[in-house]
């Protein structure tokens, strides 16, 4: 079965001899949702490539807090599999298949054979490891130096997609930005006092209307708490400041994830 080579373009490119060695030894699985696919202290056996589906790797620490490193989807590799194969060392961290996986499983041995052999296929193996270490490091950055309402005000948007419900417990969202439940459900009643979420058992939701859905308070022309700016159209009378001194119009508790959550992440519209 050779149609999955064509899902990377780099593997198409191979020398005949080795494209047709990888394609004889590497192995198609199929893995349920939630099966574990690795482990801290255990060394890896195969250079994985995902075909569908996706892999979360995260990490414990020694407090027993966990953290979401990184997910690898259709067309990656996994960044710890290929670093652990490389140096020869242990896991450091667990990784479970999110949803169902179809991957490409190829070998130790076979692995170190095509690393040593063939040009394209090293070319292809540290091109998706450097892609995948910039973007770790970005991570990194965003933990350590990026607020936390606004890592989570982004995280909201992410998981909400097209819609205005986030289906998720605070746990999962401090496990998600690496921090502790407590501090989240406190980021999370901020939000709401201020009116852009509505906080309930395993579910956020917009606290307002969605964008053209209709006025809110204060920015209908009839609202005695709205005045008129020169080129006629209503605005808010009101506003707080934030973080950093800037004024922010107050929407008075109708705000939502497309506005309120939104300026909290520094997200453009």
């Amino acid at each position: 079965m050779t149609d999955w080579v064509s899902q990377f373009d780099e593997l198409s490119r191979l020398e005949e001899s080795d494209r047709r060695f990888l394609v004889e030894r590497a192995k198609v699985v199929n893995l349920p949702a939630g099966q574990p696919v690795f482990a801290p202290g255990k060394r890896p056996e195969a250079f994985l490539l995902l075909l569908e589906g996706t892999v979360v790797v995260h990490q414990f620490g020694a407090s027993g807090r966990e953290i979401v490193l990184y997910r690898v989807s259709g067309g990656e590799s996994c960044i710890m599999t290929t670093a652990c194969l490389l140096s020869d060392e242990e896991y450091l961290a667990e990784g479970v298949t999110e949803t169902e996986v179809r991957a490409v499983a190829l070998g130790r041995a076979d692995f170190d054979t095509l690393m040593g052999r063939s040009p394209a296929f090293r070319r292809f193996v540290f091109s998706k490891y450097a892609s995948r270490v910039t973007r770790l490091m970005e991570a990194v950055e965003d933990v350590a130096f990026e607020r936390l309402d606004r890592r989570l005000a982004r995280k909201l948007l992410e998981l909400a997609g097209d819609g205005d419900t986030v289906v998720a417990t605070h746990h999962t969202l401090a496990v998600e930005l690496g921090s502790a439940r407590e501090v989240i459900s406190r980021q999370l009643k901020e939000f709401t006092r201020r009116g852009w979420i509505a906080s309930t058992r395993g579910q956020i939701r917009a606290a307002g209307p969605r964008p053209g859905a209709g006025p809110r308070p204060g920015d209908h022309p009839r609202d005695p708490r709205a005045r008129r700016s020169p080129d006629r159209r209503a605005v808010p009378a009101r506003a707080h400041r934030c973080a950093g001194g800037h004024r922010r119009p107050h929407h008075h508790g109708a705000g939502h994830l497309r506005e309120g959550v939104r300026r909290r992440a520094r997200v453009p519209p």
